[in-house]
């Protein structure tokens, strides 16, 4: 891969396309056919259908993980989105909605070992999770073993199974070619969505992100923006440039048109 440094930018998507899949097939061969890629569970037209309620912070309480899912029913957001310590709770008071329990898996670092991510993700569907937001091996990818990030996501796709899974990216740790070659690897896999950030990287998604990753999964695969979306407009912004699902923490402010604070992801 070519040794840019994160986010510089790269618009012709073409070549874009042509340098990553270069590299992605030399480290992992050419892509193999009749990859079953699960859907997720639920699309929607409108705004609210659209975005993942977000609450991953370490000090969040029962009272709180309550709230939000209460939060989700009353707005009808897609999902509820919070740690696996909080799954079985957030399934059971969601238990008569339509709005589905997402969690994260290798979060926020992506550094744990494939067996630990992909045990974590078999747990956690278990106790009732929908969707599954993983993070890739950012360490690997950034050290270009290629080989090492595929087995990482197929490892978590497959013990996930059927439940859909994302794989977080870390958009801001990254270079274009670097961020299309992620993109190229999820496709092998059989995950559902690439996703940009966790919250917690220093930077959130960009619209410029989010254009590159739909341009490189087409429509095989989900976009999801999540980080540093706050506003309405944030969000219509994300979803223009191609995104699917938006995760927040600031959803019931986005939905009614202001603004929350930053930091409260």
């Amino acid at each position: 891969m070519v040794n840019t440094p994160a986010n510089s930018y790269v618009v012709d998507y073409s070549t874009l396309f042509n340098h990553a899949n270069q590299a992605v097939t030399a480290a992992l061969g050419p892509a193999p056919d009749g990859i079953e890629v699960p859907k997720a569970l639920r699309t929607a037209e409108d705004l609210a259908g659209r975005i993942d309620h977000t609450l991953l912070k370490a000090d969040a309480t029962l009272p709180a993980i309550d709230r939000l899912c209460d939060e989700a029913s009353e707005h009808g957001f897609a999902s509820v989105c919070v740690n696996t310590r909080w799954v079985p709770t957030a399934a059971e008071r969601l238990a008569s909605s339509p709005v589905m329990v997402c969690t994260v898996v290798g979060f926020p670092l992506g550094a744990m070992t494939r067996l630990a991510k992909a045990e974590e993700a078999r747990i956690t569907v278990a106790e009732g999770a929908d969707e599954v937001d993983m993070v890739l091996d950012i360490g690997g990818l950034l050290s270009g073993d290629l080989a090492a990030v595929y087995d990482d996501i197929l490892g978590v796709v497959g013990a996930a199974r059927p439940a859909p899974v994302k794989v977080i990216l870390e958009t801001s740790m990254l270079n274009d070619e670097q961020k299309a070659v992620a993109c190229l690897i999820a496709l092998r896999t059989g995950a559902a969505y690439v996703k940009t950030s966790t919250g917690f990287g220093g930077g959130g998604t960009t619209a410029h992100d989010i254009a590159l990753m739909r341009a490189m999964v087409g429509d095989r695969l989900g976009v999801k923006a999540s980080g540093a979306v706050r506003t309405r407009q944030d969000a219509k912004a994300m979803l223009k440039a191609g995104a699917d699902r938006i995760g927040a923490s600031s959803s019931v402010a986005i939905v009614a048109g202001g603004e929350a604070s930053a930091g409260d992801y």
